[in-house]
């Protein structure tokens, strides 16, 4: 089993910046994708960002595309989200996962493995 634990989350002004960090432990983490997602109240779980395992082409949703980056240091077995720029809309949870066999990276479903998640908030 793979064990992923966010951690970076916390209350932050609009425009401010923030990185969350997911350390994962347990199988082979580099070579998985890793990605990540962000559940806000009352809505579904939503695609953030995704990367490949060598670290090089990552994959961003409109909302975030220009404002967040998403790295990976195979060596620490952690993944990062670097948040520029956040907007109330930004506000949610934020959950790593492992993108564990074929699929698009966009999807929820070919995530096998998941974090508890950490909660990001917002003010303006």
């Amino acid at each position: 089993q793979v064990q992923l634990v966010e951690s970076g989350g916390g209350l932050v002004h609009a425009g401010d910046s923030l990185r969350l960090s997911c350390a994962a432990s347990g199988r082979t983490f580099s070579r998985y994708a890793m990605g990540w997602f962000r559940q806000a109240p009352g809505k579904e779980r939503e695609f953030v960002a995704a990367i490949r395992w060598s670290g090089g082409p990552t994959y961003y949703a409109d909302s975030v595309k220009g404002r967040f980056t998403i790295s990976r240091d195979n060596a620490k077995s952690t993944v990062y989200l670097q948040m520029n720029s956040l907007k109330p809309e930004d506000a949610a949870v934020y959950y790593c996962a492992a993108h564990t066999g074929g699929g698009s990276y966009y999807s929820i479903v070919f995530y096998d493995y998941w974090g508890q998640g950490t909660q990001v908030t917002v003010s303006s």
